[in-house]
C-alpha cells in the first residue's frame, strides 16, 4: 500500500493507527490525514523519538497494511 492509498483510505485506517499508537488523539488523526510527514512529526512529538526513527516506524506501519 502506498501513501496515496493510505490518504485515500484514512478514515478506514484510523482505528489501526490508534491501536498501534495509542497516544494519538482524534485531533492528531485528523491532522495526519494519511500523510507520512504528519505521522512522523506527531510520532516524534508524542513518543520522543528521532526523525529517522519516526519515518522508519511510519514506513513499517505501511508494510503491515499489505498483509
Amino acid at each position: 500500500m502506498t501513501w496515496d492509498h493510505i490518504a485515500g483510505n484514512w478514515k478506514h485506517l484510523m482505528g489501526q493507527v490508534k491501536q498501534k499508537w495509542s497516544k494519538f488523539t482524534e485531533d492528531d488523526l485528523d491532522v495526519i490525514a494519511g500523510r507520512r510527514e504528519q505521522l512522523a512529526e506527531l510520532l516524534q512529538k508524542h513518543y520522543g523519538i528521532a526523525k529517522e526513527q519516526a519515518e522508519k516506524d511510519a514506513d513499517e506501519f505501511v508494510q503491515t497494511l499489505k498483509k
